[in-house]
């Protein structure tokens, strides 16, 4: 499974560098990871090792998400919608970050509270985390949804 990644660098006031990584294999699956060290490096790749623990399987729907979900992570709340195709990503740099990793290319989003880039990914991630598919509901209500 061939991933790509992204990362954002922030300096400390102590002079260590902190790196927001994210990766994804543009189908389906994307993680994300928090790495610090004392240069670029290191710290992508402590991020790198983090991400990888962090895994997650996002249900889609040709190039979309399936429905309309929110995610919350301190202050900071996302707002993710379904778009048709040709819409393409309509979201701020973190939550680009993470839906291009995903491999969602058609999605509507609003983002509100916080702008810090950690906190935004996390609440992301809290509600791709929430997605359910089709066959998922189905099975989770023993019912058929035809």
């Amino acid at each position: 499974m061939g991933k790509s990644r992204k990362y954002t660098e922030f300096v400390d006031p102590e002079g260590l560098i902190s790196a927001l990584v994210v990766l994804g294999n543009g189908n389906g699956v994307v993680g994300y990871g928090f790495g610090k060290a004392n240069e670029v490096p290191p710290s992508v790749e402590k991020g790198v090792k983090d991400a990888r623990k962090r895994l997650l399987r996002v249900p889609l729907v040709g190039t979309t998400i399936p429905h309309e979900v929110k995610g919350t992570f301190g202050s900071a709340k996302i707002l993710m919608k379904p778009a048709r195709p040709g819409t393409g990503v309509i979201a701020s740099a973190a939550i680009r970050a993470v839906c291009e990793k995903a491999g969602i290319t058609d999605i509507l989003t609003k983002s509100f509270g916080s702008n810090n880039p950690v906190n935004v990914v996390k609440a992301c991630f809290d509600g791709l985390a929430s997605i359910r598919s089709r066959k998922q509901v189905e099975e989770l209500r023993g019912v058929s949804l035809s």
